[in-house]
């Protein structure tokens, strides 16, 4: 039930990115960004600068969605700009 819940939480959070940052991505992209996502989200927000509800990244939570979402989108501003630069 973990994967399942990661899956449709994850297209949730990537699509709210692909929204925020005007991308267009398919649903699978929807889902790995927003799984990706989450978990930088997670590492950048809740370990590297140590905002405590951040850990709940990925969760299927006002606050987890928020920093899931902040992490995906700082996922696709990263694609983005090594895409660029290469």
């Amino acid at each position: 039930m973990g994967w399942l819940s990661a899956i449709i939480v994850g297209a949730i959070i990537g699509w709210i990115a692909e929204k925020v940052m005007k991308s267009e991505m398919g649903l699978l992209m929807n889902i790995i960004i927003g799984i990706i996502g989450s978990s930088l989200g997670r590492w950048v927000f809740g370990d590297i600068l140590n905002i405590g509800s951040a850990h709940s990244a990925g969760s299927f939570t006002i606050e987890g969605l928020l920093f899931g979402v902040l992490g995906a989108s700082l996922l696709i501003f990263l694609l983005r700009f090594f895409k660029l630069r290469s």
